[in-house]
């Protein structure tokens, strides 16, 4: 990914968050010559530096992927910067964006203890303290066959990048005109970007 220096993200607990947060990815790799991606979500599990997930069977992208390195995008928030919010008219309009993307070797998974134990924690990640639905509770034939029907994986990280673009290139009095801009907005992702520039500003304070 193309970072310039002053955009780069190094801060390992911010990553770390991100990745849990915005969690459903786009996993890259090629099948059958050709750049192939899956939108999908993935569990992170800090202590083996490794990311979980599963593929549909019938989804042949896990048939190759086993000897290549492969790529997840996580995609955070993201909205356009108008030029007009500027002091200045000398100026061009911009996207400001928060993204992650772990490189690492993918595994398939057969064994059943660790697959039942990935899908609970997935399932655990994503429905709300309150809800009714128990994975545990799901009919054991039926379970059986569903996990049949997908193929697990690991993915062992080998490197991570994270570029969180949020004009840091240009002056504070101007950062702080476009938050603004964003704050009076009542679109999610402007608020998102708005509430990160804050946080950047406040630390380079």
């Amino acid at each position: 990914m193309y970072i310039p220096k002053h955009f780069q993200l190094n801060d390992e607990e911010m990553i770390n968050e991100f990745i849990e947060q915005y969690s459903f990815a786009t996993l890259f790799s090629q099948h059958n010559g050709e750049p192939y991606a899956t939108h999908l979500p993935l569990t992170f599990n800090k202590d083996e530096h490794a990311l979980y997930g599963h593929f549909a069977r019938p989804n042949e992208q896990w048939r190759d992927t086993g000897n290549q390195q492969v790529l997840a995008v996580f995609h955070g928030p993201h909205c356009y910067i108008s030029p007009s919010w500027y002091e200045t008219p000398v100026a061009v309009p911009t996207w400001n964006y928060v993204s992650v993307h772990v490189y690492g070797r993918l595994e398939r998974i057969e064994d059943q203890e660790i697959i039942v134990n990935s899908l609970h924690e997935m399932v655990n990640k994503y429905e709300k303290a309150n809800s009714s639905y128990q994975l545990n509770e799901v009919d054991a034939k039926f379970m059986e066959g569903m996990t049949k029907a997908i193929v697990a994986f690991k993915i062992n990280i080998t490197k991570i990048e994270a570029k969180a673009k949020l004009s840091q290139n240009h002056p504070v009095e101007r950062q702080e005109l476009v938050i603004q801009q964003l704050e009076s907005s009542s679109e999610h992702n402007d608020l998102q970007i708005a509430s990160l520039m804050k946080k950047n500003l406040d630390k380079s304070r």
